[in-house]
């Protein structure tokens, strides 16, 4: 019989939770991920079966305090993702700003990505944005069908976010790889599906943890996502509507190719407003992201190899033992 417990219990504790019939041994299994520890035990009369097991102090402490914690599960992917498409922006920024090719106050995202040479370290950084992007919606998806396998509408919502997601990546992919002034129309659908999708996804995902809670996680976690995605809604709404007027042919037909801006200049007001909303709207994804780290804590995926035989040439397939490892070493 298996029980999962909290670690701060006492064996005493425990043998109240268990009551197994002799002669089974103790054994004590710690899983450093979820700090619970999985039990099995006797309930002899004289207790001398529970007192003569030892928790194993010094492997817990090493585990739990020695480990940091993007070592723990696959929390190092939302961070890593953050993290490095928010280097994208910065460093491009700086480059495109040092050479001189936008201006300082608020630039479109995309603007700092156009003129070469940081138009390839734009395109570059953010075309692997996009794959940990992709690696972080899968794991999400994966977490939250193993959560609530017989849950249908979950299920179906979990579905339709997998698909936004990835609709997203593939938008990011498009705005990193072809400028607003080489192919606008491209750029612009790439922006469209890196935005819409990703706000729908963003929205898919808050649904999902108020279905989830309070049984899975508590409501602390769906306050904090659903103040992201009014955030995001908010800038939102202001960049279409500004963009819409800016765009409309009422302030000349070189607003769309435009890289420097004068406070004289018409329509300045308009394009400050959206430049912060698209900033503003980026912050709100990297926040809702870094949410799944302490989910990501809880969660790991193997790699499982198959082999048909103990040869590569062409031979009757014979049953091999399957070989399960980690998608990356706990040493990574």
């Amino acid at each position: 019989m298996f029980l999962s417990l909290p670690y701060s219990l006492s064996k005493k504790s425990i043998k109240k939770h268990i009551k197994l019939p002799p002669p089974q041994k103790c054994l004590v299994t710690l899983l450093t991920q979820s700090k619970h520890c999985v039990c099995l035990c006797n309930d002899d009369e004289d207790d001398q079966g529970t007192e003569q097991t030892e928790w194993p102090e010094g492997n817990i402490k090493k585990d739990l305090f020695e480990m940091w914690w993007f070592q723990q599960g696959l929390s190092f992917l939302p961070s890593a993702l953050v993290i490095w498409t928010a280097a994208a922006f910065i460093f491009s920024y700086i480059t495109a700003i040092t050479l001189h090719h936008v201006d300082p106050a608020l630039p479109y995202i995309s603007d700092t990505g156009t003129i070469a040479p940081e138009k390839c370290l734009f395109g570059a950084m953010l075309n692997f944005s996009a794959v940990l992007c992709i690696a972080t919606i899968y794991v999400r998806y994966k977490q939250v069908h193993a959560l609530n396998p017989e849950g249908k509408y979950i299920t179906k919502l979990n579905k339709a976010g997998l698909v936004l997601g990835l609709l997203s990546c593939l938008g990011l992919s498009f705005v990193a790889n072809f400028q607003k002034t080489t192919f606008f129309t491209v750029h612009i659908c790439g922006a469209v599906l890196t935005f819409g999708m990703g706000s729908l996804y963003m929205f898919l995902q808050t649904i999902l943890s108020y279905l989830m809670q309070p049984k899975i996680h508590g409501k602390q976690v769906f306050w904090i996502r659903l103040l992201l995605v009014i955030w995001c809604a908010v800038s939102a709404f202001s960049m279409l509507t500004c963009s819409s007027l800016l765009y409309s042919g009422s302030f000349g037909s070189d607003v769309v190719q435009k890289l420097h801006w004068n406070p004289q200049d018409k329509g300045y007001v308009l394009h400050l407003i959206t430049t912060a909303a698209e900033w503003s709207m980026s912050c709100s994804f990297f926040g809702f992201f870094l949410t799944y780290i302490r989910d990501f804590q809880k969660i790991s995926l193997r790699v499982e190899a198959n082999l048909h035989g103990l040869t590569l040439y062409d031979t009757a397939p014979c049953p091999i033992n399957n070989e399960r490892t980690h998608l990356l070493p706990r040493e990574f």
